[in-house]
């Protein structure tokens, strides 16, 4: 809720008013010293229609050059606003007014330093726009070409048509999954909040995402291992988390070498109201320049381009955990490999 309270400017304001009484004090005075007067009496004083005329003259003297310099003063920045308000809307996100206020310190230079980080967040918004565009059309394009190219074969030869619908086949699945993934990383994108969700063991999660990997795992000489504590329970939406938890943990066993071991440890901050979830493996890891990059959509690694894969996985992950109050991180694993830090704030059960 919003609560006022007075501000530099307020002050200023207040400053403003009483230099102008002192000012039209000032003036009186010095029209009497001018002309050798004393103040005199009331009944002496000049007056029209009962209204004395010296004072009045030199308080509205006052007031008319107080008001005009404080006039200037304020509607001079409330300008520069008005015209970086005019260019944002035509679409010119790289303006700036903070540094046409000079040197002046109060709400108004706060408000022009707010609406800087706003054009700025809008413009970095635009700018990952127009690329995350850009790659759609190309990761889409990509498997539709293969589907084609796959039509036109089976048309000049009839005798690979069990062939070419298995390719086509696997390539409607993974426009399938680019498109699901897509529509998820949507709807984090476009949810400002976590809605109240409901309340799921994480550590059970995990188990059952761990058992699942594993399984899958066995078949390439590869194992997941955990290690957790009994409980951490806390209110998510389950399906975005169980998302974010397996892309990474899958993540990591796709890159991980035959006969390796992607490890998940899980452990409870100090106060206990925080999960710290580390998946780590034996991959061939990320340049240390790329640790950020790789949680961006579509990101492609050098020597990866055959990896089968959305490029959303990472990203989506991201996102589900921040909605959450959480956070993802990647650094490089000492004797190699990657390392995912996963962050999910939370409330156990006693």
């Amino acid at each position: 809720m919003f609560r006022w309270a007075p501000g530099r400017l307020f002050w200023k304001l207040v400053l403003a008013h009483w230099t102008s009484m002192l000012l039209s004090i000032a003036g009186m005075s010095t029209y009497l010293q001018i002309t050798n007067q004393r103040l005199p009496p009331p009944e002496e004083l000049t007056r029209i229609g009962g209204v004395p005329v010296v004072p009045v003259v030199s308080g509205l003297l006052a007031i008319a050059g107080g008001g005009l310099i404080l006039a200037w003063y304020l509607s001079r920045p409330l300008q520069h606003l008005r015209w970086a308000l005019r260019e944002v809307a035509k679409g010119h996100f790289e303006t700036r007014v903070q540094p046409l206020m000079g040197k002046r310190s109060d709400e108004i230079v706060d408000l022009a330093q707010d609406f800087d980080r706003m054009a700025a967040q809008l413009q970095l918004l635009t700018e990952s726009r127009k690329v995350l565009l850009h790659d759609i059309s190309h990761e889409l394009r990509s498997p539709l070409t293969r589907i084609q190219a796959a039509i036109g074969l089976l048309r000049q030869e009839p005798g690979q048509s069990e062939a070419m619908v298995q390719r086509i086949g696997r390539e409607s699945e993974r426009l399938d999954e680019l498109i699901e993934a897509l529509l998820v990383l949507h709807r984090l994108e476009a949810s400002e909040s976590t809605p109240c969700g409901e309340r799921v063991d994480i550590i059970e999660l995990l188990q059952s995402i761990a058992e699942d990997a594993d399984f899958e795992a066995r078949s390439a000489s590869k194992t997941v291992s955990i290690e957790a504590p009994t409980q951490f329970v806390a209110a998510v939406r389950g399906e975005l988390i169980y998302r974010a938890f397996e892309n990474v943990i899958r993540n990591a066993v796709k890159f991980s070498p035959g006969g390796s071991t992607v490890e998940i440890r899980c452990r409870t901050s100090d106060d206990g109201e925080t999960l710290e979830t580390l998946v780590r493996d034996r991959g061939p890891g990320v340049p240390e320049h790329l640790l950020e990059a790789i949680f961006q959509p579509f990101t492609r690694l050098p020597g990866h381009d055959a990896v089968h894969g959305s490029g959303l996985g990472l990203a989506i992950a991201r996102r589900a955990m921040e909605m959450h109050g959480g956070s993802v991180v990647a650094r490089l694993r000492d004797g190699g490999g990657l390392e995912v830090l996963l962050t999910l704030p939370g409330r156990r059960e006693p």
